[in-house]
């Protein structure tokens, strides 16, 4: 490929950078160039740096000794827009704090909408509006528009920031990740969309860990790793470098052995022969939106089930109802452990039994917890450390820090840790308690090649090692631990259960 965009004029430089983000970790740059025109993938694992390398582009991280040049008519605050984990992040937290349905008569506070998050709540041209509708059904949102977006999936979420991106046309679109959490059937739409909005007069960072998430219309390639920008160019020519093959094929070790505890909170010992779950003609949804209809589902002691399905289809419903964050479980014939739901038991009696680990829970964890703090909340079922812990619930967090190879991170900010790294901790959270059931909501979303390989082994290890029996829920069937003997497939007719 031949760098056609060369005479292109520059929108950012950014000249030979040391940026330092903390005592152990700086990011070294040697230099990186974005003209219009150019869409770029900045490809790297978890922790590579590529999202320090977008935000000091973009202007948003200023720190070190970065020197950025900006074009005279560029402004990062007007011209750029990002899409990412983070920025998820924040439009739940802001949603959160505007809630108001506890003080509604009906109890029921929609929020935000999707068509007010994508047209920024402004009236609209008709023109724009005609533009915004073509937009949303190529989505696959326009069913949604007017759902709060509270009341949507994780990849319902992501592509509803993916409309109020592509419906403000930016000249420069940060995109981190943008086909996580996005299930098959509408991954390839998807491709298309950002395709053809990579013109002669728009510049694209596309943040990407895997090889195959790379989206038609990228033009040029810049490789990192540990921190450091190792190549940079024409797409097909870094493609070919030996760097690239490297960071493609690269795998991390396995844990030797997981450690066992006795549970903080002793709970009755379950009976061997009687399932963890049945579910017998259960229906769930929101206002106006049925999502399970008529479920029957048994869970037998030794089985480990996946959960597949489209965005939307009611998985993170069913596992809701189970782990007693959804109040629709209560009058129906729900039976956890052997015991009907609303006999006289509580939420934490029930939470007790369960380990999760979601997209969910990773937002709701922000900036101040400490990395042992984090692990050592799972004995409480807590989002963060509020009750005094004891010398006991301490080593046994220790334990399986050291068991996944990050105890020496224990007194480390969680939120200074690699997507990788931080994924780990939770499960390490979910796990310290010995949960009768470890729930895995989408474990692998945000993961590179080599840390999914690592989490699907360790949930292996705990199949076949422990107690703990595995809910994993994935859009890829594919993208499922071997210890699997159970799956109930989504559809939009139904659920399918095969053994």
């Amino acid at each position: 490929m031949t760098d056609q965009c060369a005479t292109s004029p520059v929108l950012l430089q950014l000249d030979e950078t040391l940026c330092r983000l903390s005592s152990r970790r700086a990011l070294r740059v040697r230099g990186f160039t974005l003209r219009q025109g150019e869409h770029w993938c900045l490809f790297g694992g978890n922790g590579a740096g590529k999202s320090v390398l977008a935000q000091l582009l973009c202007g948003r991280l200023r720190i070190g000794t970065a020197a950025l040049h900006v074009a005279p008519d560029f402004d990062p605050q007007r011209d750029v827009l990002f899409v990412s984990f983070e920025e998820q992040q924040s439009l739940a937290a802001l949603d959160a704090r505007h809630d108001i349905s506890e003080y509604d008569p009906s109890a029921h506070d929609q929020g935000t909408t999707v068509h007010a998050l994508v047209s920024a709540g402004l009236p609209l041209s008709p023109l724009d509006e005609v533009r915004l509708q073509q937009l949303l059904a190529a989505l696959d949102l326009q069913a949604l528009q007017a759902r709060g977006i509270r009341y949507l999936s994780s990849g319902q979420t992501r592509k509803a920031l993916l409309a109020r991106a592509l419906f403000r046309r930016p000249r420069l679109l940060v995109l981190d990740e943008p086909l996580e959490s996005i299930d098959g059937e509408t991954r390839a739409s998807l491709q298309r969309v950002l395709a053809q909005s990579m013109g002669p007069d728009t510049a694209t960072l596309l943040l990407c860990r895997r090889e195959r998430d790379i989206l038609p219309g990228i033009t040029h390639l810049a490789l990192l790793d540990s921190l450091a920008l190792l190549a940079s160019g024409p797409l097909d020519t870094v493609r070919a470098s030996a760097e690239f093959v490297h960071l493609a094929q690269r795998r991390l070790p396995v844990p030797a052995q997981l450690p066992v505890h006795t549970p903080r909170r002793p709970v009755p010992a379950l009976t061997p022969d009687i399932p963890l779950v049945a579910l017998h003609k259960v229906n769930a949804g929101y206002p106006g939106k049925p999502v399970l209809r008529e479920l029957d589902w048994t869970f037998k002691p030794g089985q480990h089930a996946l959960i597949s399905g489209p965005n939307g289809c009611g998985k993170s419903t069913l596992l809701n109802l189970l782990c007693g964050e959804n109040h629709m479980a209560y009058g129906q014939d729900v039976v956890l452990f052997g015991r009907r739901r609303g006999s006289g038991e509580s939420v934490w009696e029930v939470k007790a039994r369960f380990g999760v680990v979601s997209n969910e829970l990773h937002l709701r964890y922000c900036k101040g917890w400490r990395v042992l703090d984090v692990v050592v909340s799972g004995f409480f079922d807590s989002v963060g450390l509020y009750d005094d812990s004891g010398a006991s619930e301490q080593q046994a967090a220790r334990d399986w820090l050291a068991a996944l190879n990050l105890l020496p991170l224990a007194g480390d900010h969680y939120h200074e840790l690699s997507f990788g790294e931080q994924r780990l901790v939770l499960l390490a959270r979910a796990m310290v308690k010995q949960p009768a059931i470890l729930i895995l909501d989408e474990p692998c979303v945000g993961l590179d090649d080599a840390w999914r390989q690592l989490v699907l082994d360790i949930v292996d290890r705990i199949a076949a090692t422990t107690s703990t029996q595995i809910l994993f829920v994935s859009h890829d069937p594919q993208d499922a631990p071997q210890c699997i003997n159970q799956w109930l497939a989504f559809s939009a007719t139904g659920v399918s259960i095969r053994e």
